[in-house]
């Protein structure tokens, strides 16, 4: 497989996993909440990564996530299945999850805490690939995992069978472009920032979009994407502005929230847009009434409508 397999470009969010305040998951406000993405004219979503809070679900309720979500979206738009685990066999099981519910593909992260060796990483991408037959997307995520893999390491894992993407987060923008000028004609690569620099480095066809966070903006982050397919760099740069509005507001340089964790910063700002986001799952908190109402600020100030929260 390659880049050429897959259509995956544009803005692809992770998004939140709606979870009710007793920590069960929200079946009934799953569908909904997948609807929204849809009407907001997502090219894509992923399911159980980060922002979606994969650390605290289990193997069955990733499995039923990954089932469920595909029922909703019917075809409509891609699916990608985080597939994140500390070893090799348990990614497999949730990628072979991921294959029985049709999804598009996976995202997948080395292995969180255990600070793999190079060798050790195209190991557990080998792994992975051969025990599969679905397209996968390498997430290199320096901050959650400690390692930031390197440009000749990423080319080498493309090479890999099933490895058609690269969600390259890297707080390393030379490093960045590096790969993305390296890799491009191999594989997919994401993660281009919504600035000038990344509309006119985007139009010349060096990267294939951004897989962020949330997509708490709704249609205004696909749409930098459409804006510059259609020749259109001005408009592009103005949704793109509003996007690094609540990126400065809520976020850190390395993605950490500002005040509370990212997932109760993001699952708040949908519940305010009315959206069934649900709550976050302990260990991670609620946000304070404090926190809320900057939420609630960022998203005023952007001309956007807020409801009450239940």
């Amino acid at each position: 497989m390659n880049r050429n397999d897959i259509n995956w470009t544009g803005y692809i969010p992770a998004i939140t996993t709606p979870f009710k305040r007793d920590g069960d998951l929200d079946w009934s406000a799953l569908p909904r909440q997948l609807e929204w993405y849809v009407q907001e004219r997502m090219h894509g979503v992923i399911l159980a990564g980060t922002s979606g809070e994969w650390f605290s679900m289990n193997e069955a309720e990733r499995a039923l996530l990954f089932q469920e979500s595909s029922r909703a979206i019917d075809g409509r738009i891609t699916i990608l299945g985080g597939c994140n685990a500390y070893t090799a066999a348990e990614a497999i099981q949730h990628a072979r999850a991921a294959q029985r519910a049709r999804l598009d593909g996976i995202i997948l992260t080395p292995p969180p805490y255990i600070v793999p060796s190079r060798r050790e990483l195209v190991q557990f991408y080998q792994d992975v690939s051969d025990a599969t037959d679905i397209p996968i997307c390498i997430y290199n995520w320096p901050r959650g995992c400690v390692v930031d893999m390197d440009v000749d390491l990423l080319d080498e894992l493309a090479d890999i069978d099933h490895v058609v993407a690269i969600k390259n987060s890297t707080p390393d923008f030379g490093m960045f472009l590096k790969g993305a000028y390296q890799l491009g004609h191999k594989v997919r690569y994401f993660n281009m920032p919504t600035s000038a620099l990344g509309a006119d480095l985007t139009a010349l066809g060096v990267a294939d979009g951004l897989m962020g966070a949330g997509g708490v903006l709704g249609s205004d982050h696909p749409d930098f994407w459409r804006c510059i397919a259609a020749g259109d760099k001005a408009a592009a740069i103005k949704l793109g502005e509003r996007d690094r509005v609540i990126m400065g507001a809520w976020f850190n340089k390395d993605f950490a929230g500002n005040f509370g964790s990212a997932q109760a910063i993001l699952k708040t700002a949908l519940r305010l847009r009315g959206v069934p986001a649900g709550h976050v799952r302990r260990p991670l908190l609620e946000l304070t009434e404090t926190e809320v109402g900057l939420v609630r600020a960022t998203l005023e100030g952007l001309g956007i409508t807020t409801v009450p929260l239940e």
